[in-house]
């Protein structure tokens, strides 16, 4: 593999800007092209970075670019088409979250890819967020001891509507947007899920899905999470895109407080430490807490294109938390708790 990386980028919507300018953070890599099924839009992305070519065909993009791998920015419902053209061609290949519209496209692409023996990877970067990882450190140092109870808090009233008004037209919103990050930020943090009970609500007027979440996972390691998900919640301080999680252990507690505070309490009394999002002057201030981590997620990305390690967020892993995620759905639907499946995708 050349020691430059070439990539192209599908997809020219809201997020694939900051996409490519987080990519532009790492070394040793270049897009050599974008495409849009609205030419207009890729040719606008292409400009904006210096991008030399645009197509509005994705199988000349695949067909005619020399490239080491692909990265989807594209609505979800074109996921699996686009991933399996990827597979086709056997280019390694990192799909945007949610990975896919229903669990059984999602088992399908990590299947397909796996038959092809091509690497498939999902950008999910929450759980690279600077605070999560520190919060991580904590319990895997195991200065709480074994953690029994959780609860990992994304609620806000921030206008995402606004900027991405697709969302409104979705019948599945708030668990397949945010829920697909905060789900797998409790994987992360605490383990798989053996089940989970899951109640909705859908609080806008002007919306077709769910804009209220509440998860209670139990955890193979014998810990109850609670996922509070909401867009529909007018508090005090509007923190978003900040996810607050309170965890408590054997021998202490640890929280991710506003504004970045991990603080850790345990019999010697409390420690606390600040620790900020990286800035980068191409972020949106409302959403560089997010935006930031999508630098240390590709960095982990790339190092698994390379050949150099594994890398977290694989698509079989990242199945994971879509079983997660749709296993929410059917217990909403059905009021009761659902098993959770750890079958192998065919």
């Amino acid at each position: 593999m050349p020691e430059k990386l070439r990539f192209a980028v599908l997809g020219a919507g809201f997020w694939a800007h900051y996409q490519i300018a987080a990519w532009r953070e790492q070394q040793g890599v270049e897009c050599v092209a974008v495409y849009n099924r609205r030419r207009e839009r890729a040719e606008a992305l292409a400009s904006a970075f210096g991008i030399p070519r645009v197509y509005d065909n994705p199988d000349e993009i695949l067909d005619q670019e020399a490239l080491d791998f692909v990265d989807i920015v594209t609505a979800v419902e074109t996921h699996p088409a686009f991933v399996g053209l990827c597979a086709k061609r056997r280019l390694p290949v990192i799909c945007q979250k949610p990975m896919a519209s229903t669990l059984e496209e999602a088992e399908g692409m990590v299947a397909t890819c796996r038959s092809a023996e091509v690497l498939f990877l999902v950008h999910e970067n929450w759980r690279w967020q600077a605070p999560i990882r520190a919060l991580a450190a904590v319990l895997n140092e195991g200065r709480i001891g074994r953690p029994f109870r959780g609860r990992v808090s994304f609620v806000c009233s921030f206008p995402v509507l606004d900027n991405q008004p697709f969302l409104k037209e979705l019948d599945q919103f708030i668990l397949t947007d945010i829920g697909s990050h905060i789900l797998d930020t409790a994987r992360f943090l605490f383990g798989e899920a053996d089940r989970l009970y899951c109640e909705t609500a859908r609080i806008h007027t002007d919306i077709r899905g769910e804009d209220v979440a509440t998860v209670l996972l139990h955890t193979e390691r014998g810990a109850a999470v609670t996922c509070e998900m909401s867009y529909a919640s007018r508090t005090e301080q509007e923190r978003f895109p900040q996810t607050f999680i309170f965890i408590e252990g054997e021998k202490g507690s640890a929280e991710l407080a506003p504004d970045h505070w991990v603080r850790v309490t345990t019999a010697e009394g409390t420690h606390s430490r600040r620790y900020p999002p990286p800035r980068y002057p191409w972020a949106d201030p409302t959403y560089d807490l997010v935006q930031s981590s999508m630098v240390p997620c590709q960095a982990d990305l790339l190092r698994a294109v390379r050949g150099k390690g594994n890398a977290e967020t694989t698509g079989p892993d990242n199945l994971k938390t879509m079983r997660l995620v749709f296993a929410a759905y059917e217990s909403a639907r059905i009021g009761q708790a659902v098993a959770i499946s750890r079958e192998e995708p065919l």
